[in-house]
């Protein structure tokens, strides 16, 4: 800090799992909190469509007025409360505690990033545990299965490197060429969205050279031999043809995971975002547990850690009807993954107001065009953010959001287990509150009393946040003090998961076999593929490229690509292409082109990547309308086989040079 402003940003050393200090995108917030695009007090949109000033007193009158007469009017579940995960903490649960003394709402269930990948693991082992993630230095073999660590989890390819320094084998699978595949002894490219007929391949070949670990399988693994069974029709020539990976390269992994001890396999979100992908990732799983590599230093599954998550439990994907509380019912009625086209159906009574914070929907989830018809439809629209996003531009008042220095909270991670008091280190500038207090001077206004306030919602001011802070951590025996001293390992958190043996299905057993997913989500028990509902797998119909529109490591979805600090690496939006595929399209590096479906269309420059499979073209997601590249308005609303996931890249599309206007 000098002179009251922040200078710079640097590791804490106590965080084990963090000490080489931040990426381009965390030293970029020096930026961000002080950017002239940033909001500094409240707008309200004008009859022309643009924004001015308004004043907080006049704001929150409006809001206020608006939710009286949509509630007299429809009830309070014609209030559509949307959060997402722009900053993460425990104050966040403020929101909804609000709404549910408003009297309910109406809100979501899924998720846009995980859910597939958590369900698949939670039915396979019971809980989502990761080791710790220095114990990957462990490992003799580590698979990258659909993770670029080296741009969107750098911290982990330091104990790669670890592991790779002591003679540990390092394959990736991705049909990408990364930064992360340079350091691999073997890159597999299979087709997009076949992931799941790769895993049954390499369980086949596992099985058939008798490389399974029969003591684990006997101790641990309930379904083995219906498994075994049924992946007796995945042969190498099937599983090559389905996947596009060469049987020289399925024999030699499979080889790897039947021989060489410990393995791990660490797993990314983004395979986890077509129609198959909770029954992919069981397949992956069950690689693991058919070789015995779970319990020891060095093995296991890494895919979500989530031993910080201790103050609640996720929301159980199907408990989508929750009980009164507080006197407010929420209708968890709107799909994450459709929210466009359920808001558009949403009646009984049908939506009037919404409420959108933490989140950027109108860029980030599917059917961008759909959505905005959805939130077009609607009397009144409330956005709380740091910058005028896509949907705050949608928006009929936006009022400014603290960024995360300027209020104090505890906050948890999703790859390790260390929780951290994210202190405030300045104050907000110009008019920017704190959502806590956005809510406390709108439920004032709304007739709610202080004492029911206090019960939900810190008072202003920074002893009373952390006194309402420490009131939450109470219960788990930490101190704000000693979190002020450095981070704490969340209780529970482990150094190799499993080592106990303990697995919380209900055989208490590895569920190869699992009735509760084919209850819950009717599939098959057992790990099977199939298809993604939209995919080129088949080479067949009229948009012949599956589009993949993973995160840029230079930003977090919509955040960070707007910042000078950005541009210099990444100046705007491109689509990557193969050089076999551009040929054929008669295309070359630099042209402009027409990316399109049905659903609608983008123009770009092209990047043609000579690490990129044929078939598969990339965009970036995070770009804005403005940018132009948006890439959801190519993309529809449509859920993972489990978790209500999005289905991000069941996305095919066709591109052709465009047209000069």
């Amino acid at each position: 800090m000098e002179a009251g402003r922040l200078v710079a940003i640097d590791p804490h050393p106590g965080n084990r799992a963090t000490p080489d200090g931040p990426c381009l995108k965390g030293l970029s917030y020096l930026e961000r909190i002080y950017s002239p695009q940033r909001i500094l007090h409240p707008l309200r949109k004008t009859r022309t469509g643009d924004f001015e000033r308004i004043l907080w007193e006049d704001a929150l009158d409006l809001i206020a007025e608006r939710l009286r007469s949509a509630k007299a009017k429809a009830g309070p579940r014609s209030v559509l409360y949307y959060s997402a995960s722009g900053t993460k903490g425990l104050l966040n649960g403020c929101g909804m505690a609000f709404w549910r003394l408003f009297g309910g709402c109406t809100t979501t269930y899924g998720d846009l990033c995980w859910p597939a990948g958590l369900e698949a693991t939670r039915l396979t082992l019971g809980d989502n545990r990761n080791s710790a993630p220095w114990d990957i230095a462990h490992a003799r073999l580590i698979v990258m299965w659909g993770k670029n660590a080296a741009e969107t989890n750098l911290h982990q390819m330091r104990f790669v490197e670890q592991a790779l320094e002591k003679g540990a084998t390092f394959v990736v699978v991705d049909p990408r060429r990364t930064q992360t595949s340079e350091r691999a002894h073997l890159l597999l490219q299979p087709k997009p969205g076949t992931d799941g007929a790769l895993a049954l391949g390499l369980a086949h070949l596992i099985i058939e050279a008798d490389l399974v670990d029969r003591d684990f399988i006997e101790a641990h693994v309930l379904g083995y031999e219906a498994f075994a069974e049924s992946v007796q029709a995945w042969t190498p020539a099937r599983t090559a043809a389905v996947t596009g990976v060469p049987e020289i390269h399925l024999r030699r992994l499979a080889q790897d995971l039947g021989r060489v001890k410990p393995a791990t396999i660490c797993a990314g979100f983004g395979m986890q975002r077509y129609t198959n992908s909770g029954q992919t990732l069981r397949a992956i799983i069950a690689l693991l547990a058919i070789t015995g590599n779970f319990g020891k230093p060095g093995s296991g599954w890494l895919y979500a850690n989530l031993a910080t998550q201790i103050f609640g439990p996720l929301k159980d994907p199907l408990d989508c009807y929750p009980p009164e509380e507080q006197g407010g019912i929420v209708r968890v009625s709107l799909s994450t993954a459709r929210l466009g086209k359920d808001m558009l159906a949403q009646h009984d009574p049908a939506l009037g107001f919404a409420w959108v914070e933490r989140g950027n929907p109108m860029s980030q989830n599917p059917d961008t065009s759909t959505l905005r018809e959805a939130f077009r439809q609607l009397d009144f629209r409330v956005v709380v953010d740091e910058q005028l996003t896509d949907t705050a531009r949608e928006a009929d008042l936006v009022l400014p959001s603290k960024s995360l220095f300027e209020q104090s909270d505890v906050i948890g991670a999703y790859w390790h287990g260390y929780l951290q008091l994210r202190q405030k280190v300045i104050e907000p500038p110009g008019e920017v509150k704190p959502e806590t207090e956005i809510y406390r001077e709108l439920g004032a206004r709304l007739g709610m009393s202080t004492e029911s306030l206090d019960a939900i919602l810190p008072r202003a001011g920074d002893a009373a946040v952390e006194a309402w802070l420490q009131a939450r951590l109470d219960p788990f025996a930490i101190t704000l003090d000693q979190l002020r001293a450095g981070p704490v390992l969340a209780p529970g958190s482990e150094e190799v998961a499993f080592a106990d043996g303990r697995y919380t299905t209900p055989s208490k057993r590895i569920e190869l076999f699992s009735q509760e997913a084919e209850r819950r989500w009717q599939v098959e028990p057992l790990p099977t593929y199939h298809e993604p509902q939209e995919s080129n797998a088949s080479g067949q119909g009229r948009y012949p490229l599956q589009l993949l529109t993973p995160n840029t490591k230079n930003g977090i979805h919509s955040q960070f690509l707007n910042l000078e600090v950005i541009r210099q690496f990444e100046p705007g939006p491109v689509l990557y292409m193969g050089p076999e595929d551009a040929e054929a399209r008669g295309l070359r590096h630099g042209d402009q082109v027409r990316i399109h479906n049905d659903r609608g269309e983008l123009s770009l420059p092209l990047n043609i990547d000579f690490g990129l499979r044929s078939g598969v073209v990339v965009a970036f997601n995070g770009w804005d309308l403005q940018s132009g590249g948006t890439v959801n308005l190519l993309s529809v609303g449509r859920e993972t086989d489990m978790g209500h996931g999005a289905a991000f890249h069941d996305n095919v599309v066709e591109v052709e040079k465009a047209r000069k206007k």
